[in-house]
């Protein structure tokens, strides 16, 4: 596996995961990588700082579990943000995402649940979708 940091025509930076560096270019050839903040799929290599191991002699500390929830409320936070505006459709996002794609609904912001098939069916056929990174509590099941 190996990290991009990416940037679309919108200006919004942001980080992919793919097989290889010729997944990635594979992937951006057939216009299946698209900006998650904006949808542009206009999407280039930002420049990154290379990943450099530290020596074998110096061990960091893993983070404190205070550090950690600090930093899962930050990344709900923003996750909650921008979700703002979106609409919740459940189990039919996958359905509901093809038709927006083809034409057949209007365009909006959606989210929902998918199956890795549905979400892999779905980015083959160049339907601009993306993961969130953490996952979301059904309202009807919220607190």
């Amino acid at each position: 596996m190996i990290v991009f940091d990416l940037r679309c025509g919108g200006g919004h930076v942001f980080e992919a995961w793919f097989g290889s560096s010729a997944d990635y270019e594979a992937q951006s050839a057939a216009g299946q990588v698209a900006c998650p903040m904006c949808g542009n799929p206009e999407v280039v290599k930002a420049a990154m700082a290379p990943g450099i191991a530290a020596k074998g002699n110096r061990r960091s500390e893993p983070p404190s579990p205070a550090v950690v929830k600090q930093a899962l409320r930050m990344l709900a936070a923003g996750q909650a943000k921008a979700l703002e505006g979106s609409t919740w459709v459940g189990t039919g996002f996958a359905a509901q995402a093809r038709a927006m794609h083809a034409g057949d609904e209007a365009t909006k912001p959606i989210h929902g649940q998918a199956s890795l098939a549905e979400a892999k069916a779905l980015i083959d056929d160049g339907v601009p979708v993306a993961p969130l990174p953490l996952p979301v509590v059904p309202p009807e099941k919220a607190n």
